[in-house]
This record gives structure tokens, C-alpha cells and sequence, in this order.
């Protein structure tokens, strides 16, 4: 079947996911700077997490323009995936309101790891359906980023208990690690539409 419906379908949510999570910064009752000062922490948690959507959304593109066609499997694979973004704006605005406490930075860095896990199964999903000598297996290549994240996110969390801004940092590291752009789909692309 074709990959249109699942696109648009998953733009769509993780669109519903970033308003949601915008909804939850509430407008404070005075009219001066100092009022803002106690939205700082939900202000930052809402920018980290608005990132990492922007993260998921910017690679899931570019992982279904590698790909022709999706089955049920991969459907389920991506529902997955959405699911555990859609949890994002919970853990957000808990970690947030909170100011960073323990239990929280690691319920956020659970969501984060689950996500990750979420998103390297549609890899996977996409890879078995495609073959191993595709496009996007061929592109993925070892992976490297995306286990890395998985190991920094399973540091994170018991970390969190600890130090709950160092917890915060690793998590920030997987950010800027996943900002730095990552050209091996689209070089792939760009070779294959060469030849």
C-alpha cells in the first residue's frame, strides 16, 4: 500500500502534539517581567521537547522519502511511535511544573527512551519490508546516532535521581547530536536520482 495516508496522518499528530504542549504554558496574572520568572522551567522544558518533535518529525520525513510502500506491520510500528510522542506533552508539562525534579526528569527521559525504541522498530520495520540492500537500509547504514541516544537516555534516567540537571544535559546532548544535520538519506536519494 502506499506510504500517503501514513504521512499525512502522522504530520498531523505530531502537529496535535506540539498544540497541546503549547497550550499547557499558561499566561501568567501579572503585567510585569518578574510574573514570567516562575514559567522559566516550563518555558525551557516546552523548548526542549518542541525540539525534540521537531527532531522526530524532520527524520520521520526523511525516513519515508527513502521508501516506497508500507504494510500493516510498519503501520502498527509507527502507531507505536506515536504513541509514545504523544506522551511527550504529559511528561513536559510535569517535568516542567515541577522545576526539574527527580521523578519527573526520569518519567521524561523514559518517554524520550521509549521513543527512540519506538522509532528505531519503524526502522527496522521499514528495512525488513524493503530488503537490506534498499535505499534507507543502505542510507541507516550501523545506526551509530541512534544507538548512542539509546544508551545516553538509559544513563539519563537513573542519573536523573542523582542529579536531575546532569540527567537534563544527556538529554540535551541527544538533541543537539540529532540537530547536527544528518545527510546520509538525503545523499542516498540525491545518488540514486543521479543515476
Amino acid at each position: 500500500m502506499g506510504k500517503g495516508r501514513l504521512e499525512a496522518f502522522s504530520d498531523a499528530v505530531i502537529a496535535i502534539i506540539i498544540t497541546i504542549m503549547v497550550l499547557e504554558l499558561k499566561v501568567p496574572h501579572g503585567a510585569d517581567l518578574t510574573a514570567l520568572r516562575p514559567l522559566i522551567p516550563v518555558f525551557f522544558s516546552y523548548v526542549l521537547s518542541f525540539i525534540f518533535l521537531g527532531i522526530y518529525w524532520n527524520n520521520h520525513h526523511h525516513l519515508l522519502q527513502a521508501v516506497r510502500h508500507v504494510n500493516g506491520r510498519i503501520l502498527w510500528a509507527n502507531a507505536h511511535l506515536l504513541f509514545w510522542l504523544s506522551v511527550i506533552p504529559f511528561a513536559t508539562a510535569w517535568m516542567g511544573e515541577n522545576h526539574f525534579a527527580p521523578v519527573p526528569v526520569a518519567l521524561y527521559g523514559t518517554v524520550l527512551l521509549f521513543s527512540a525504541i519506538a522509532y528505531y522498530i519503524l526502522t527496522l520495520s521499514l528495512i525488513g519490508h524493503h530488503g537490506k540492500d534498499s535505499t534507507l537500509a543502505s542510507a541507516l547504514g550501523r545506526d551509530l546516532k541512534g544507538k548512542i541516544s539509546l544508551v545516553l537516555y538509559a544513563v539519563a534516567i537513573p542519573l536523573s535521581f542523582v542529579n536531575s540537571w546532569l540527567a537534563c544535559g544527556l538529554y540535551i546532548m541527544v538533541a543537539v547530536m540529532w540537530l547536527i544535520p544528518d545527510r546520509r538519506i538525503e545523499r542516498h536519494l540525491t545518488s540514486e536520482k543521479a543515476r
